[in-house]
């Protein structure tokens, strides 16, 4: 299918900026994107939300639902920062994870 009139204007736009500036394609990629420490401290926060939720209960049911609220915040915050990330950072969070703390993966070398 070939491009518009429009579309192919844009492009050489874009191929322009590029062959001036090689930095620019840098610049366009920060745009977007989210941060894994947000991710994980969001995510820390909470799970220590739903732990204090717990902990208040015999304190105080007003405080328990105000810690309750946090920890739904906190968790709606980290699914964004997850669904920034994508599926590439995910998957190598997850990996980078698994590395520190978890059993490598085998091969079939190991065997």
């Amino acid at each position: 299918m070939p491009l518009s009139e429009d579309e192919q204007r844009i492009l050489r736009q874009i191929e322009e900026q590029l062959q001036r500036d090689p930095g620019f394609g840098r610049n366009l990629h920060h745009a977007t994107g989210g941060s894994r420490r947000v991710l994980v401290v969001s995510s820390a926060l909470a799970v220590f939300g739903v732990v204090l939720t717990i902990a208040l209960l015999s304190v105080s049911p007003f405080l328990s639902f105000v810690a309750f609220c946090g920890a739904v915040v906190a968790a709606l915050f980290a699914e964004r920062q997850a669904r920034m990330l994508g599926e590439a950072g995910l998957n190598h969070l997850s990996e980078s994870v698994r590395g520190k703390f978890g059993p490598q993966p085998r091969t079939r070398a190991d065997d």
